[in-house]
């Protein structure tokens, strides 16, 4: 099994992400829809999380091998980029969604020198924004970011967009053309399911 499949079905055997093609989640933004995902459960599994991050570890070497800063989204990216930057011998940063409203004020956490090269580790890319407003806020810091690593992705058009105006690589270790794949070889979902629910991504 390759490793796209692989993480794909970690997710599904962990719950991590959740299929329900007949009885759609609501989002946070109201957007109905028939699969939930949620990667901080990734942390409770030593096998999964394992895999994750050596999975993002590679994916790294292979696409951005100057790296010199790892650095994780706040909050769900943080555990994973500990993990990387402990394989690959790195710094690590985090990024706040926002710059705290005390203290320091600091958006990023940790030392990071401007001019360093930084990959973003994301767990999840729905639409993008979010990714790119960490990648922002790095580059505001002096930062040159490579790119950004994430476990999954929706593989919305609206990410693919949203990264190419940004001009802003990524690369995931699975989306949802491969979890819908492994969901319908291990029998979590019908073949019935699989129209309904690239129709959802496609029209979304």
């Amino acid at each position: 099994m390759n490793t796209e499949n692989q993480i794909a079905k970690h997710l599904l055997d962990i719950g991590a992400v959740t299929l329900r093609p007949n009885d759609y989640f609501t989002w946070t933004s109201g957007i109905k829809s028939p699969i939930y995902c949620d990667n901080r459960i990734t942390m409770s599994y030593p096998t999964t999380r394992r895999e994750i991050a050596n999975g993002l570890s590679k994916l790294i070497e292979k696409f951005f091998s100057d790296v010199e800063v790892v650095a994780g989204t706040a909050t769900a990216g943080i555990p994973h980029a500990a993990w990387v930057s402990e394989i690959l011998d790195l710094p690590m940063v985090y990024v706040r969604d926002s710059k705290k409203k005390h203290g320091k004020t600091n958006q990023i956490e940790g030392h990071l020198v401007a001019g360093q090269k930084v990959v973003v580790i994301e767990d999840l890319i729905s639409t993008g924004l979010s990714s790119l407003k960490v990648v922002k806020a790095l580059e505001e810091a002096g930062a040159v970011v490579l790119g950004v690593v994430a476990i999954f992705s929706y593989d919305l058009l609206k990410a693919k967009e949203a990264f190419a105006k940004d001009n802003v690589v990524y690369h995931t270790l699975t989306d949802y053309n491969y979890l819908i794949e492994e969901a319908l070889n291990s029998g979590y979902i019908k073949k019935g399911d699989v129209e309904k629910l690239l129709k959802w991504r496609n029209d979304l």
